[in-house]
């Protein structure tokens, strides 16, 4: 017996029609309504609980149901549902009703009177009978009539349900009726009612992902959170959806100790994988009997292919004629079994994902062999050069068939496909599967494997995996097979952050090599040298003098690989002298790699230029899409190198939310993997988020972390000082920390150059040192005029301009600061508080304006040092200073910024809970005149249409729900 749900998921919609519908019946109009859906998809259990309802609303439930069991018998499922209620039992007293009751005696025989039931001589007649028996039951307070598995009912049956269905609208009854959705005389009957309007279908659908989720955690009576989403996924995938199927499975994992409750909820054990559940292979069996042993040859070739199955293989294989063929598969499409691919004409494919294997579990593995063996023939004779997904397939079928030597030939193709359209984890699994299948294969064909897997294994992080295939190095030949392999395996360290590994890898590969290395040799590792040396402080003119001679050689000897590499490590170290050099370098780099199906090094590229993109102006598309192309590919350490800068420009935005999420989700692939560099960089933007927060505590805990993974020696080192440290002393009000801290970036950079140009040196720092009294460069350097660097410099000449008495320029200075700085919102006021002093002693632009918006935006976020200093000058410039009343804080800062008081705050959140002036002014102790003067200020100041509206946004998430 299965696990079952004691409550019903998924089907709202469909219980508010039947609860309607009851409630209608009650109140005096019946009807029908005729719940169609395939088997297993929980038409039963809906018009169970509609019973159940039924019952607990004291209202009579006459249930019956039809069976396709025993021989036909006429009327059963009606005579089923008046029994269930009128056994043992009398006629009801009605005088309309004793005409009918010898014809009712046909479908209850105990109110036979003492004669033999009498034959109605018409249909009509007992339909009729059967009608105002429902209309006196249901007289005092409705009834409700239950018939399920209809398409298995009789004719007569049929024809008195048809007649219900065209008059229960004049009773106080409700009639259910469930059957499947295949062709049938109650499907038919169905329709055409709906098509009359007399009754209503509802077709069922099958459940999505998140409510067999909710489904599983019904069955084990627990909490969604506490199911593992592992084992819901695989449910929803292995059951297509259907209810039942997934009750089954779940109680095959449960039985099968894949599934355990423990202390902290569920949790999968070992290996999760879902067996065919036994009422599955039963029911089909069924099936498949009732189509013919010709039709079970036909489907059972197709299960041997998988789910999706092309036609032109069924028939090659089993030499059935087009018309045969058809019609078996039209009786399939009929029974459920299969339905038409809608992706690829001429395929088809079984309709729930467990078929294909309850067909094998009828075959002996001699067969399945057989079966396996001679659909590859056909596959092979039909499809010349397997296009497509056809070498997976055919590679199955061989493994099928028990030949590993072609299977593992043919997933060993599979996977350098696979890595040719950017598949990586794809690839990973086919080659791995093709390396442990040609173990006592050739060493030619053991070393094109072996060197495709380690290559797919950099892309996907998995550097640790790769350096245990590298014992297999020395036994596969060539001392320059042996060396091309070192090389892969050295660009995975480096695409894992493992820079030491990466570099003992560089000299395993060419010490044996010695002075017999060839150019493209030299030329390949060079390029993985360079991109090594350009994440190392002070070697950035080793990495470029590499870099060149690598392109240079690998243009020559026509290794695109190797170009684009050596590419981009020159397009990153141009960015610090000319922004577009190092565009023009990245795409360069992209078009070689596009150009060449490199999607690896495509995605590579697009990432450093969407991070360019982003310095340069702010605008993350490119980011995204090389997000997307990571994600699709499944390069998971490019995907974490995306969400980093993601995350790093999220704080520069202020968006805190998203910069935690994509934290939190990086650092728990980043430990796990050992990505060292890329978790270092998650540690500084901890801090730096921190820092821009004011939290202090916070961000040393984040340093000290950073420290422990190695910080201390890292580029990011300069990062974690000019975007945490420097600061968190500027929103606590200590600019000679600040200045100190701004020193400590400078002697690092100058000491450690690094490539990482946001710290301080090429922005921030100008603001400092010109309020501090220095002048203001005229021209910046290249990475000045990155936009976050960019907000300070124009605020510093706004600086210089007005000291220098030319206030038209300063002015014009701050509205392109403004403009520049209008994505970040913590830099834009903090810049107008730092220039508003100087602005007053020197007598230009909007300081008192300046100072009230810094003020504003500083006591919304809760940074109370600046906030406190804002309102201290514009005290020293006689301009009026907001009253911050008690309880202000608790006002959302685009409330605030609205006027919203906070009284008028306290009556929009109680608007919130629907509550009425009365009830508001009660709370609060107000009169509800007051409460409605409130209610128009706010809709004043808010600009919203009318309570309602209030009332909706009230109730949305808060802070700034408007």
């Amino acid at each position: 017996m299965g696990i079952r749900s004691s409550r019903v998921i998924g089907r709202d919609a469909e219980l508010a029609e039947l609860s309607g519908a009851l409630d209608r019946a009650i109140a005096g109009r019946g009807g029908a309504i005729f719940l169609v859906g395939e088997g297993g998809i929980g038409k039963s259990r809906l018009a169970v609980e509609a019973a159940s309802r039924a019952v607990a609303a004291d209202i009579p439930v006459l249930q019956g149901r039809a069976s396709s069991i025993g021989p036909l018998v006429p009327f059963r499922p009606l005579t089923q549902a008046l029994l269930s209620h009128f056994r043992g039992g009398g006629p009801p007293e009605a005088t309309e009703l004793d005409p009918f009751i010898p014809v009712l005696a046909q479908l209850i025989p105990d109110w036979s009177r003492g004669d033999r039931p009498r034959e109605s001589g018409s249909l009509m007649v007992l339909a009729e009978a059967v009608f105002r028996l429902l209309a006196v039951t249901s007289r005092d307070r409705g009834a409700l009539l239950v018939l399920d598995d209809l398409q298995d009912a009789d004719a007569e049956t049929l024809f008195i349900l048809e007649y219900l269905v065209d008059n229960l609208p004049a009773a106080q009854t409700l009639f259910v009726g469930t059957l499947r959705n295949e062709p049938s005389d109650a499907l038919r009957l169905a329709t055409s009612g709906a098509q009359r309007m007399s009754c209503t279908i509802a077709e069922l659908g099958r459940l999505g992902l998140a409510d067999t989720h909710a489904l599983a955690a019904a069955c084990l009576e627990t909490e969604p959170g506490q199911l593992p989403s592992t084992a819901t996924e695989l449910l929803w995938r292995n059951s297509a959806g259907l209810p039942f199927i997934v009750e089954e499975l779940l109680h095959g994992m449960v039985n099968d100790g894949l599934l355990v409750e423990g202390r902290d909820g569920w949790r999968v054990i070992g290996e999760l994988r879902a067996r065919v559940p036994a009422a599955l292979v039963t029911s089909i069996g069924a099936r498949m009997e009732q189509l013919g042993e010709q039709a079970g040859e036909l489907l059972s070739v197709a299960a041997i292919i998988g789910r999706r199955f092309p036609l032109t293989v069924v028939q090659k294989v089993t030499g059935t004629n087009d018309r045969t063929l058809h019609n078996h598969l039209g009786a399939a499409v009929s029974a459920n079994l299969v339905t038409t691919d809608e992706m690829t004409p001429g395929w088809y494919a079984f309709r729930h994902p467990l078929t294909a294997e309850a067909l094998l579990a009828r075959q002996s593995p001699a067969r399945k062999a057989e079966l396996a063996r001679q659909t590859a023939d056909a596959v092979e004779e039909l499809y010349p050069g397997l296009p497509g997904d056809l070498c997976a397939l055919v590679a199955s079928l061989r493994l099928t068939a028990l030949d590993e030597r072609a299977a593992g030939r043919l997933f060993a193709e599979t996977g350098r496909r696979a890595l040719d359209a950017g598949a990586a984890d794809s690839a990973v699994t086919m080659l791995t599967k093709a390396l442990d299948l040609l173990a006592g294969a050739d060493a030619g064909d053991r070393a094109e494997v072996l060197e495709t897997l380690v290559h797919a294994l950099g892309q996907t992080g998995q550097f640790d995996r790769a350096v245990e295939l590298s014992a297999a190095f020395g036994e596969i030949g060539t001392l320059e097979r042996a060396a091309k392999l070192r090389t892969q395996l050295a660009w995975a360290a480096y695409i894992a952050g493992r820079h030491d590994e990466c570099l003992g890898q560089i000299e395993r590969a060419r010490a044996p090599l010695g002075s017999a290395i060839t150019r493209a040799q030299q030329a390949a590792l060079d390029a993985v040298e360079a991109n090594l040396w350009l994440d190392v402080p002070g070697k950035t003119g080793t990495a470029e003098r590499l870099a060149r001679q690598a392109w240079k050689v690998a243009e020559a000897t026509e290794q695109p690989f190797v170009v684009c590499q050596a590419l981009q490590v020159l397009g990153m170290l141009a960015l610090s002298r000319d922004l577009s050099e190092s565009e023009h370098y990245m795409q360069l780099a992209r078009r070689t790699a596009e150009d060449n199906h490199l999607h690896h090094l495509r995605t590579q590229a697009l990432v450093r230029l969407g991070g360019h993109r982003v310095l340069m102006n702010g605008d993350e598309q490119t980011l995204l899409l090389a997000r997307a192309d990571a994600q699709r590919t499944g390069s998971i350490t490019l995907h974490c190198a995306v969400d980093s800068v993601r995350t790093m420009h999220a704080i520069l935005r202020c968006d805190f939310g998203t910069a935690h999420t994509l934290l939190a989700e990086n650092l728990a692939v980043l430990g796990r993997l050992r990505l060292t560099a890329l978790l270092q960089y998650a540690h500084m933007t901890r801090a730096m988020s921190a820092g821009h927060r004011a939290d202090r505590p916070a961000m040393e805990q984040a340093l000290d972390d950073f420290r422990e993974s190695g910080g201390e020696n890292a580029q990011e080192m300069v990062l974690s000082i000019g975007l945490a440290r420097v600061f968190c002393s500027l929103l606590e009000e200590d600019f000679d920390r600040a200045r100190r801290e701004l020193g400590q970036v400078i002697e690092l950079e100058d000491r450690r150059p690094s490539r990482f140009h946001l710290a301080g040196q090429h922005g921030l720092r100008t603001l400092v040192d010109t309020l501090g009294g220095a002048p203001c460069p005229e021209d910046g350097s290249a990475v000045s005029g990155m936009r976050w660097n960019r907000q300070f410099v124009e605020f510093a000449r706004a600086v210089e301009h007005g000291r220098r008495g030319d206030a038209a320029e300063a002015e014009r200075a701050v509205a392109s600061a403004l403009e520049t700085s209008a994505p970040y919102p913590l830099a834009r006021h903090l810049g107008l508080r730092l220039i508003a002093e100087p602005a007053a002693a020197d007598g230009w632009g909007d300081p008192a304006g300046w100072l009230k918006e810094a003020e504003e935006y500083f006591h919304g976020r809760d940074i109370q040092a600046v906030a406190a200093a804002c309102r201290t000058l514009l005290r020293k410039l006689g301009a009026p200073v907001r009253q911050r009343r008690s309880g202000v804080d608790r006002v959302p800062g685009d409330l605030r910024a609205a006027g919203v008081t906070v009284r008028e705050y306290e009556v929009l959140v109680l608007l919130a809970e629907r509550m009425g002036n009365k009830d508001i002014g009660a709370r609060l102790h107000i009169s509800p005149r007051t409460v409605e003067k409130h209610v128009a200020s706010l809709l004043a100041k808010t600009g919203l249409a009318d309570r309602a509206a209030l009332a909706e946004h009230a109730a949305g998430p808060r802070p700034g729900m408007l």
